[in-house]
């Protein structure tokens, strides 16, 4: 979803946003100490995410800032004041690999995470430190792009890591036991394309919860690996259906985004090639590009889908299925999918501006957008959002990678404030680029 988030974001204005962000610091110094309270206490938290850690180097996203973020996890392992180390999701990358490829290479995901494990060894070995130390707390939270990842296989190459699952598949939300105000999940249960899916293709995946935009994605990983500017193929039309039928109208806004992907991000093959390898949870079947694509046989008429059929009519029952508190509408979650501003919103929908939630600090991943924004709950306290942005080699969507937050927590003192930072490592250099704080 990077590369559709870079592309596609341009085409949707972003809808919904009415925080007010708080004021950007640009504050670059080789001295500075993100990791330093200045009163020598243990209570720190750092929050990062977004590390796309892959088993093949040739393609994976996260290769030359390996080496600097197992520096930071150096000074992280040693900061007297940090408490806790939180993973906001994708830690691990099962989506980032060319639609030709065979993920699993005939074996099964144990294998494929051992691989990472051997791939990115130097990083899994710097944050293993930090566990066997006992000092500081790493919490896991699962992401899209390791949705399937199980709680086992990532047990097996962290043994003694903390792990923040719902008790569905591939979601989490955590919330430090003494920090209860504060909530870090990967922000990917809010959008149609990411979002758990254990509704559709059941007939051909019997179990799978994997969603379309993990199919994006295989195809957008080939389109980087051919380096392809001239497609193979021509898309074929496809209209409103002249009915009015509220479904179709969805399944045409769901074609435009096939069709804003496969024009942005052309492969040089046809799209009747049988190009996709699955093997992948619960898929068997090698598929084309139009096996995705909705399609019609004529001009006004009824819009059809073979895999992910009747996607747009189940967006409500995911939502409940993956325990999204207020409702986001299928067309609004369709469209707006590759917005990073409608995902920034949900942290204000589902948290600050819903009274069923107590939350005043949320961070997300996912966007790879890092930044703070500040607004007012629903009994106009002040409340606060960070993205802890990315860790890939080239970051499409904003200026900046190699990002992480920190968080502060207040003391006892009256005048004492909770901070939260966004900083970036690029250069191996510390950069302060955003704080904001409140109290609580």
């Amino acid at each position: 979803m990077r590369i559709l988030t870079a592309i596609i974001s341009m085409i949707f204005l972003s809808l919904f946003l009415s925080c007010e962000k708080s004021n950007p610091v640009s504050t670059t110094d080789s001295g500075i100490n993100p990791f330093s309270n200045g009163y020598n206490e243990r209570n720190m938290i750092v929050v990062i995410s977004d590390l796309h850690l892959g088993a093949d180097l040739t393609y994976a996203e996260c290769n030359t800032n390996r080496a600097p973020l197992k520096k930071l996890l150096e000074q992280i392992r040693v900061a007297k004041d940090v408490k806790e180390l939180v993973i906001a999701g994708d830690l691990f990358d099962e989506w980032f690999v060319p639609a030709t490829t065979d993920t699993y290479q005939g074996r099964d995901q144990t294998d494929f995470v051992e691989r990472i494990a051997i791939a990115n060894r130097d990083v899994i070995d710097a944050f293993n430190r930090i566990i066997q130390d006992g000092n500081i707390l790493v919490t896991y939270v699962p992401g899209n792009h390791d949705l399937t990842i199980t709680a086992e296989n990532v047990k097996r190459i962290f043994p003694g890591i903390n792990q923040a699952r719902d008790n569905e598949q591939g979601l989490g939300t955590y919330s430090p036991a003494d920090m209860p105000l504060l909530a870090i999940e990967h922000g990917h249960r809010y959008n149609f394309f990411c979002a758990p899916d254990p509704i559709s293709n059941q007939d051909i995946a019997p179990g799978t919860i994997m969603p379309p935009g993990y199919f994006f994605t295989r195809i957008a990983t080939l389109h980087v690996i051919q380096n392809c500017r001239t497609a193979g193929d021509t898309i074929a039309a496809v209209t409103p259906n002249t009915s009015g039928d509220e479904s179709q109208e969805l399944a045409f806004a769901y074609w435009y985004i096939w069709k804003s992907l496969m024009t942005a991000l052309p492969v040089e093959n046809k799209f009747s090639d049988k190009i996709i390898l699955t093997n992948i949870d619960g898929f068997k079947s090698t598929f084309s590009i139009n096996d995705f694509m909705p399609y019609q046989s004529n001009a006004g008429g009824f819009i059809y889908m073979n895999v992910y059929k009747g996607i747009q009519d189940t967006w409500n029952e995911r939502q409940t299925l993956n325990h999204v508190p207020v409702n986001i509408p299928a067309r609004e979650a369709i469209l707006n999918a590759a917005s990073n501003s409608q995902t920034d919103n949900q942290a204000v929908i589902q948290y600050f501006l819903n009274p069923g939630s107590n939350k005043r600090i949320v961070i997300f991943g996912h966007t790879h957008d890092a930044k703070i924004i500040s607004s007012l709950n629903y009994n106009g306290l002040k409340s606060i959002y960070a993205n802890s942005g990315t860790w890939i080699d080239h970051n499409n969507v904003a200026t900046t990678t190699m990002n992480f937050v920190v968080i502060t927590p207040q003391n006892a003192n009256v005048s004492s404030q909770t901070y939260v930072k966004v900083y970036n490592f690029e250069g191996e250099v510390v950069t302060k680029m955003a704080a904001d704080s409140l109290r609580y």
